[in-house]
């Protein structure tokens, strides 16, 4: 599991940011919010999404840097049974941060301090025993990092996972079309998806053809999965889960997604009931004031999952399915 690891801090704006910008002043935009709340809670992509896999009976290994400040963090995923070993502090730099407010409506503004995480270009997926892992996710990192990641993938013929989300912005055209190929998957939100086809001039479809499988997540109008087989693409449509209590916080929304998807992939459950894994544990996200919810048990997973889709029989080996020797990192 590759990524981020940050301390967010996470602000609520009562109103609405749309209501406060002016369509034809946005090229001199100078605006402020006044936020009511401020909250500082462990984040970070790699482990948002290593959690949630930790929740799902899953061991990934985290492999990814921090700094000193982030050494509590660090026992407390080992605590949540999540492969620390590849999680390095560098002592001389603080841990990654994020900032993001978010309104009424659930949109949200960020900014990212790259911190720790800029250090995680010198790792190398070459010093991993290839024969041991069964998927590398690349998800937002130190860019440099993410386009090494991906080609050390290549080279070693290790199925990747490839997330570009927050860092479409930062990156190039050419460095987004260097971190998708060759990957198995591609995991992108809507409008990331537009800012991708957009920077590397490629049209949805010859993006989708890019790509053995194409997953695009929609916020409440749930995701599609697009899936090259033998006899063509298929498309499989995922409705979103519902809520059994109020959203609070989208932050950490798309990791959750993330986790569950690859929590169905390694179980080798069919498309539309990894994708539905994926709604259910975003829905448990979006329920959460911070991007980790509180533990919950496989039972209470299956429970939710079968009021939302029905029954599942693959599922039931959530209450004893352990991480085997093959580990998603």
């Amino acid at each position: 599991m590759t990524g981020s690891i940050a301390y967010d801090y996470l602000m609520q704006f009562p109103g609405r940011f749309l209501e406060h910008l002016i369509p034809d002043q946005m090229e001199r935009l100078s605006v402020s919010f006044l936020v009511d709340d401020l909250r500082r809670v462990p984040g970070g992509c790699a482990c948002n999404i290593a959690y949630g896999l930790a929740l799902l009976g899953e061991r990934p290994l985290i492999f990814a840097t921090s700094g000193p400040d982030a050494a509590d963090y660090r026992a407390r995923m080992a605590r949540e049974g999540v492969d620390v070993s590849g999680w390095k502090i560098e002592k001389d730099v603080f841990t990654a941060s994020f900032f993001v407010s978010t309104d009424r409506d659930q949109n949200q503004v960020a900014s990212f301090y790259t911190g720790a995480m800029a250090r995680a270009r010198h790792l190398s997926i070459k010093s991993l025993d290839a024969a041991a892992i069964a998927l590398v996710v690349i998800s937002p990192n130190d860019p440099e990092a993410m386009l090494r990641y991906a080609r050390e993938c290549r080279q070693k013929k290790i199925p990747f996972l490839f997330d570009p989300s927050q860092q479409v912005a930062r990156m190039s055209g050419s460095e987004l079309a260097d971190g998708l190929a060759g990957a198995w998957i591609l995991i992108v939100n809507d409008y990331e998806s537009q800012i991708l086809a957009q920077k590397t001039g490629l049209e949805p479809e010859a993006l989708e053809e890019r790509v053995p499988v194409l997953v695009v997540t929609h916020g409440a109008d749930g995701s599609s999965i697009s899936v090259a087989t033998q006899q063509g693409r298929v498309r499989h449509s995922i409705p979103a889960a519902r809520l059994e209590q109020k959203a609070i916080d989208p932050t950490g929304v798309g990791d959750a997604y993330r986790a569950g998807l690859i929590r169905g992939i390694r179980m080798g459950a069919p498309w539309q009931v990894a994708g539905r894994m994926g709604s259910l544990a975003a829905a448990y996200a979006l329920e959460s004031p911070g991007p980790q919810p509180a533990r919950y048990s496989g039972g209470e997973f299956v429970r939710r999952y079968e009021q939302n889709f029905g029954e599942e029989p693959l599922l039931h080996l959530l209450r004893k399915v352990r991480a085997g020797s093959r580990r998603a990192r």
